[in-house]
């Protein structure tokens, strides 16, 4: 069973390889990370782990049994309990609950170990996959974004006890 890993500079390299692995399956939903996010990406991941240290935000991998991973899971904006959620799942792991599984998972570590509120998630439109996974993990939407120039949703979950 995959485990959900709190980001640590050993995912790097596995990392690195799903992102590239799927930035063609990626692009069809979301805007491109573009070839600087590859070519900087030691770089950035290091930042980011510092700012995961400073408790600004809180990312995580879902990590298959051979290491590899299946997705990422992150808290960005953390602030008076609330934060947003984003997620992106490997091409070859959507379609069997994985998503869905995983971002329950992140909503009670949310709740129960950085003690957040409520948690905000936009999808376009046309990201279909990742609506699904919103409606089906409690939340709810709040209103119409626009996002990278495409027409989405955003949506609210609020953390309560055994939510």
């Amino acid at each position: 069973m995959p485990e959900l890993q709190r980001l640590a500079a050993h995912h790097a390299a596995a990392l690195l390889d799903f992102e590239r692995q799927n930035r063609a399956f990626f692009a069809r939903s979301v805007p491109d990370r573009g070839d600087d996010y590859f070519t900087g990406f030691a770089a950035r991941h290091a930042e980011l782990l510092a700012e995961q240290a400073a408790g600004l935000l809180h990312f995580h991998v879902l990590v298959d049994d051979d290491g590899s991973v299946l997705g990422r899971f992150n808290l960005v904006d953390v602030h008076d309990g609330v934060a947003d959620l984003g997620f992106r799942i490997a091409e070859h792991a959507t379609g069997r609950g994985v998503a869905t599984d995983a971002v329950n998972r992140v909503c009670a570590l949310a709740r129960d170990a950085y003690g957040l509120r409520r948690l905000f998630a936009s999808a376009a439109l046309r990201n279909t996959g990742s609506l699904g996974v919103l409606r089906r993990t409690g939340f709810v939407p709040v209103g119409e974004v626009v996002l990278s120039g495409q027409p989405g949703l955003r949506h609210v979950r609020e953390l309560t006890d055994g939510a």
